[in-house]
């Protein structure tokens, strides 16, 4: 069934790099490395799924937690699951977050039939306004509590415009060839459901991000029924959640950790100070019910959280006196022992609120020893030195800190490895595909799939971009397979009002300027004569510090300065020649001398 094919098309170099108008500016990904300016540079297109072959395409969340985005395709028809970032690491200094890359709808644009929503946490849709122009700006289906979210946010962004069509679980969607229903899943943010698609080659069902929770808080158990019926009818491929397929058992109840947050909130002798995710509502509920019938007066602290708690009242998810919510800037101006503060910052953002707080940047709070710091959420894998620093802080200042390791006050919303065989042994899919985690989390949840008698070649453990093939055969049997072609999934980067302007040559330079610096090199040359007037001036950033190595600055300008004169100059001066002669040889002689490996920019000045 290999009819994937791509095709290249030249256009002028000016017109490929023209970016569109809009928030959605895409890298040019397939320019090869080095080519020279002004060469044509190659736009790839890719052609829609012949006969009655349906295209599975995860374009994120295979190699990594967050980006989830998955594209179904057949024929002229194409549909979305989720449209999320990822969260940046480490080493990419200035970016704010990563999306999906579209390269591959080019031209299909107006084949998008919809985007349909698991839920509103922003891994699943926080690249949508940053996506919408670049696909048509299809229609977006998502409940009640993940539609509040994706409009509010769309005020950050009204260049953007999108249509948000709220639904109910009970919602059943024509899309192009695709009928779409949903299935009542719990996580730890309401509203959360999984999706099954009926296509012409057989039934797919997205699990989203889910557990198995039987005692949950504002919301039902899991629809067991549903799942346990669509099962009966026959799916052909699963796709399911792998955040915490390396885990042994089940996941925990949210009452659970409720129980054990209101032991604390009511003994704790001075404020209660938790940090936790804006989107993780069901936990802000509990601790706002508790804080309430405790007495205290609750103060929220973060735009997010903020904005998230007044869309949960809006729908009557969250039910609080509104007298019992006080601003921030209040908080002293009640006893300790009747005040708790939800704040975000739990990940040790730097401007967050309670990073603000543990460096007394915080205009209205101050850590007191009798405050209970409890930071009620997990640790997203990158953050771990972040959030540790983040503890130690708060400890110094000896305040009483809880986590999750010290006592039960979070409970993850993904399932853990027993949960995973229950949901395989309801759905019973002839395909299972594990998705939503870094590569040893697919394989992992694939080695319940295995565990449980699914055969090797009916787990598809992809990466991002590989093309998933399902067909029914003569006798109308579906079949499946992963294929070696790949569409492009490389990074877009979001970098403040730039959307794919941050190219990994960007990031480079970036992380060589934060581990070794800059050093500026500025020459002046007689313009007639061609030759050097004096010895080079030389500004370091990051490098050395200039006033405590004074020697050493001088005796550099000296080697340039004899370098210099002994390259063959002759009026007119060849700039690019003098500026390659000066990075290689400076390059040469910081690294003899330091072993560092510093930018190095040359000016050049014609007097």
């Amino acid at each position: 069934m290999g009819n994937f094919k791509p095709s290249t098309t030249r256009q002028p170099h000016g017109q490929q790099n023209r970016r569109p108008r809009g928030p959605f500016r895409p890298q040019a990904p397939n320019r090869e490395a080095g080519a020279p300016q002004g060469e044509p540079v190659k736009t790839t297109t890719y052609s829609s799924p012949t006969g009655e072959v349906v295209r599975v395409i995860v374009l994120g969340g295979l190699e990594e937690v967050g980006r989830n985005c998955t594209l179904i395709e057949y024929k002229n028809d194409i549909i979305f699951v989720d449209m999320g970032l990822q969260f940046p690491d480490e080493d990419m200094p200035g970016v704010d977050y990563i999306i999906p890359n579209m390269t591959y709808l080019k031209g299909k644009e107006q084949n998008v039939r919809g985007i349909i929503i698991t839920h509103g946490h922003y891994d699943h849709i926080g690249a949508i306004p940053h996506v919408m122009t670049a696909i048509g700006n299809p229609t977006i289906y998502a409940l009640p509590v993940a539609a509040g979210i994706i409009k509010k946010r769309q005020t950050d962004f009204p260049e953007s415009k999108v249509t948000v069509k709220p639904i109910t679980i009970e919602s059943e969607l024509q899309l192009g060839a695709f009928k779409v229903h949903f299935f009542h899943i719990n996580h730890n943010i309401p509203d959360s459901a999984g999706i099954v698609i009926e296509t012409p080659a057989g039934t797919i069902c997205h699990t989203g991000d889910w557990k198995f929770d039987y005692h949950p808080v504002g919301t039902v158990p899991a629809d067991f029924h549903k799942i346990a019926r669509v099962g009966m009818a026959g799916v052909s491929l699963l796709m399911g959640d792998s955040t915490n397929a390396d885990r042994a058992g089940h996941q925990k109840s949210e009452k659970g950790i409720g129980e054990e947050l209101q032991g604390i909130i009511e003994k704790a002798p001075g404020r209660v100070i938790i940090g936790t995710f804006a989107s993780l509502l069901s936990r802000v509920k509990q601790i706002m019910e508790i804080s309430e019938a405790s007495g205290r007066k609750i103060a929220l602290d973060g735009y997010s959280m903020k904005t998230n708690v007044e869309i949960a009242k809006e729908l009557g998810y969250i039910k609080v006196n509104q007298k019992s919510i006080i601003p921030i800037e209040e908080v002293n101006e009640h006893p300790p022992e009747k005040i708790t503060i939800i704040c975000t910052g739990a990940q040790g953002e730097k401007r967050a609120a309670m990073a603000r707080i543990a460096n007394d940047e915080h205009r209205y709070v101050k850590v007191d020893p009798t405050d209970t710091i409890i930071f009620s959420s997990s640790v997203i894998p990158g953050n771990e030195s972040t959030v540790q620093r983040l503890k130690d802080t708060l400890y110094r200042k000896r305040a009483r800190v809880i986590h999750k390791d010290i006592m039960d006050v979070h409970a993850g919303g993904h399932a853990m490895k027993e949960d995973i065989k229950l949901m395989l042994s309801l759905f019973k899919p002839k395909y299972y595909m594990p998705i939503e985690g870094n590569h040893f989390l697919l394989r992992e949840n694939a080695e319940v799939a295995y565990s449980m008698h699914w055969p090797e070649q009916n787990v598809f453990v992809a990466d991002n971009g590989q093309i998933i093939e399902m067909w029914k055969d003569a006798k109308g049997v579906t079949q499946a397979k992963m294929t070696s072609d790949k569409v492009p999934t490389d990074y877009v980067f979001v970098d403040g009002l730039g959307v794919g302007d941050v190219s990994q040559v960007v990031l480079r330079d970036r992380q060589a300027l934060a581990e070794d610096g800059m050093v500026v090199v500025i020459a002046q040359f007689d313009k007639k004569a061609g030759t050097l007037m004096h010895a080079p001036d030389i500004v370091s950033r990051g490098f050395v510090q200039m006033k405590d190595n004074k020697e050493f600055i001088q005796a550099t300008r000296l080697h340039l300065e004899q370098m210099l004169k002994k390259t063959n100059t002759a009026a007119p001066i060849d700039p690019d020649n003098i500026k390659n002669t000066i990075r290689d040889e400076l390059g040469k002689y910081l690294f003899q001398k330091t072993e560092r490996r510093p930018m190095i920019l040359p000016v050049l000045i014609e007097v």
